[in-house]
């Protein structure tokens, strides 16, 4: 039996026409899990919230017999198409340079395929060029707020001896340079002080980017992407229509770990900064997300608020120790559990058990 929960996390996939976006996204959406069992949402139809693949929640619900087993959840948001000029609101361009701020981070889709049946934008195959194009109006987008936002503060510093104040306007006059440079913001090193003017901002291009190369099939065991990772959306939509049991013989046959829409969905979970910890046993096996760095009661809080606020002490395990010794008694017999306090900083793989007031 599986469950699903709500994740705030969201991943914008944007491309030029016919780069296969739409495909890809086709494919995704045929993972979904149910929006019934969402506490407070209707899933709009570009909208698809589906599961991140982890064989070390399987491996748990295994050991346990769960009952129930709830994995975590990502969400992939289909962006209206972006053609040049798209900053000056050519084609849908407002349309999609607000849904993409919405977003945490953005997946581009770019076209390294070749089909006479499907016209590129501009009669050519040219992946770096459709990378330029739409890094291109990211950056004039942002550079318009940017710019908007420095000319404000200027004005209002005349004068002025506040700190904070000079200290935006510094950052800001950073930014601009950058992105006058046609480079994404993304780029810029930035103190965490600094980070908190800049996140204020809402830019574009200091969003977290995945580049992803829609290839040919025949491509699959050859193709080597310099940026981001390779897959075959034609391919995976197929794929997605497959069991279980055929998309593993496939894999067998093609001489393949895991599908492309597994790679991009652990890939997409990667790019945001997240980990998974998980908490198992005959009831249900779970895992969790986390940023990296999160404290044990900060992850403890995911799972109720009251766990955060009369956080004791964690309880830890590795999952493949736990595993490997058959379960928490002879994993706490052999020394592998140990108790960990406040200050101890979630590790990826975890298993926890939290005491609370």
């Amino acid at each position: 039996m599986f469950s699903y929960y709500f994740m705030s996390f969201s991943i914008g996939i944007v491309g030029l026409p016919n780069v296969g976006k739409s495909t890809l996204f086709t494919a995704l959406t045929k993972k979904q899990v149910e929006a019934a069992n969402y506490p407070f949402c209707t899933i709009e139809p570009n909208v698809g919230v589906v599961a991140v693949p982890d064989e070390r929640l399987d491996q748990l619900t295994a050991l346990y017999s769960s009952a129930k087993t709830v994995p975590t959840t990502i969400e992939f948001v289909d962006i209206a198409g972006l053609v040049k000029g798209a900053s000056e609101g050519q084609g849908l361009g407002n349309k999609f340079l607000a849904h993409i701020r919405e977003v945490d981070a953005i997946i581009e889709v770019v076209r390294n395929f070749n089909d006479p049946n499907v016209i590129h934008v501009d009669g050519r195959v040219n992946p770096e060029e459709d990378i330029k194009t739409i890094n291109l109006e990211l950056i004039l987008a942002d550079l318009e707020t940017v710019g908007k936002r420095l000319d404000a503060q200027e004005k209002k510093s005349k004068g002025s001896t506040d700190k904070t104040l000079l200290l935006e306007i510094a950052v800001l006059k950073k930014l601009k340079e950058c992105l006058a440079s046609e480079q994404l913001a993304i780029s810029l090193n930035f103190t965490p002080e600094e980070k908190l003017i800049v996140a204020q901002l809402g830019l574009l291009t200091f969003k977290p980017f995945l580049y992803v190369h829609n290839i040919d099939e025949q491509e699959i065991n050859s193709f080597t992407a310099t940026q981001g990772i390779a897959i075959c959306a034609k391919l995976e939509a197929d794929l997605a229509d497959l069991s279980p049991e055929d998309t593993a013989e496939y894999l067998k046959t093609a001489g393949l770990e895991k599908t492309g829409l597994d790679q991009l969905i652990i890939a997409s979970y990667e790019l945001l900064g997240l980990i998974t910890f998980f908490t198992a046993g005959p009831k249900e096996s779970h895992a969790w997300t986390i940023t990296k760095g999160s404290t044990a009661p900060q992850s403890a809080g995911k799972i109720h608020t009251d766990f955060e606020k009369g956080f004791i002490k964690a309880e830890i395990v590795n999952w493949q120790d736990l595993v490997k010794a058959g379960g928490e008694a002879k994993a706490k017999e052999l020394g592998l559990v140990r108790t960990e306090g406040k200050n101890y900083i979630m590790q990826d793989g975890d298993c926890a058990y939290f005491l609370f007031k």
